[in-house]
């Protein structure tokens, strides 16, 4: 329109390639004066003067060079979807901290059919001058090509990948009510660092249900083995309903309160993402939850016919064995509350509820120890120092041999 030459445009694209590398959108800006009757029917007609280039910087926000360091230890692929022109689309790529291979632009991808497309689409990790269609073609691909797609987007333009990828996220500040309605997830903030602390607790809280599931199997077993006991080996009946009942209204708590309450894994966006049909109860958490359980009913029912044996009467057997009992609960709260810290880490790891769960414990045991009215309504007699002694080692062992097991094969957090 300006009517430049050779030269002067091979000088121009020269300095908008420059200004594009730093990250800048490129304007051209010329101007034209018309003084006759009528005005040209196309701008073509005006003798246009070339004036400058305007470059225009909108800058990361400094969260997402974190943001895409924390999302590529996660094992998620963050690709980069613009209209920008290629050279700026590669800039702000960098400053991100995005892979930076090859660039396909909006023609590249128009030459394309779906299967070259689905081909490619695994190493490209730049899109730059894409038009509206064409990113719905590559939320297509992604799909096909078995990834499970997040999308973001805040234009009328963008609804149709949003609504296309598996989570549409949309954006509340400056996106369109028309990709607000097509999204799953509207960001209030308007800020990619905001997706990543999504997933991060996302990745707690699918911990902490299991952590609790393994929990909540494992404490069963030794209690369901304690129950049958009596007819397995002509003992006394030790473990009435009120028994359970109370043991029961220690381990709900703990389930709805003290896993829910754990703070995430140290390592939780360094895992690779876990496989979409993989079960929240997998194979190797039951075997690992039989195990804890396993080990529990074997200390507890060593002590109990060891005492047994020795001539114990009824009252104080079934007073050593609740006591031991609730020790080893408490043992596997601890061993299930970290999957990967130490037990000093999981045991110091501030829990507001576990901590207040253990006091009512221990203010309980206390009243059935020293409270007569209280231990003859459980049926039980106050420990002597041996069998309160023994009790106590009881926890001891089933946590040390659990962290010894757990730390070695690391049986149930496979999936």
């Amino acid at each position: 329109m300006c009517k430049l030459d050779i030269l002067q445009r091979a000088e121009i694209d020269a300095a908008v390639d420059a200004m594009a590398a730093q990250g800048l959108r490129v304007l051209g800006v010329a101007e034209a004066r018309w003084s006759g009757t009528g005005l040209p029917d196309t701008q073509r007609g005006f003798d246009f003067e070339f004036c400058g280039l305007v470059g225009l910087q909108d800058p990361l926000r400094p969260s997402v060079p974190e943001a895409v360091r924390q999302c590529r230890g996660a094992g998620i692929r963050v690709v980069m979807i613009t209209g920008d022109y290629p050279e700026t689309a590669w800039a702000i790529a960098a400053q991100a901290g995005i892979e930076a291979g090859e660039v396909v632009t909006g023609a590249m991808l128009a030459r394309m059919d779906d299967a070259e497309l689905a081909a490619k689409v695994m190493g490209i990790t730049i899109f730059a001058r894409i038009m509206p269609e064409q990113k719905l073609r590559i939320v297509e691909a992604l799909k096909a090509a078995g990834e499970i797609v997040g999308m973001t987007g805040d234009g009328v333009n963008d609804a149709p990948s949003l609504k296309a990828a598996h989570i549409g996220i949309a954006m509340g500040g400056r996106g369109t009510d028309v990709a607000r309605e097509a999204s799953s997830i509207v960001l209030l903030d308007d800020d990619f660092g905001s997706i990543v602390t999504a997933i991060r607790v996302g990745r707690r809280i699918y911990d902490n249900l299991r952590k609790a599931m393994g929990f909540i199997v494992g404490v069963h077993v030794p209690i369901a083995g304690l129950a049958l006991m009596p007819l397995l080996f002509g003992l006394p009946i030790l473990l009435g309903p009120i028994h359970i009942a109370l043991l029961e209204m220690i381990i709900d708590p703990v389930c709805s309160l003290v896993f829910e309450a754990e703070t995430e894994e140290a390592d939780v966006m360094q895992r690779p993402p876990r496989a979409p049909d993989a079960a929240l109860l997998s194979r190797g958490l039951v075997v690992w939850s039989v195990i804890q359980g396993g080990v529990v009913l074997a200390a507890i029912g060593g002590l109990v016919l060891w005492a047994y044996g020795g001539g114990t009467a009824e009252p104080e057997l079934r007073g050593v064995m609740f006591f031991a009992l609730v020790g080893a609960v408490l043992a596997l709260v601890l061993v299930n509350r970290s999957f990967s810290a130490s037990i000093a880490r999981a045991v110091l790891r501030p829990n507001v509820a576990f901590a207040s769960v253990v006091a009512v414990i221990v203010v309980a045991l206390g009243l059935a120890q020293f409270v007569l009215a209280v231990s003859a309504l459980l049926r039980f007699a106050p420990l002597g120092a041996v069998d309160g002694a023994a009790a106590v080692m009881v926890g001891v062992v089933v946590l040390v041999l659990l962290e010894t097991v757990k730390r070695r094969w690391r049986i149930g957090w496979a999936a």
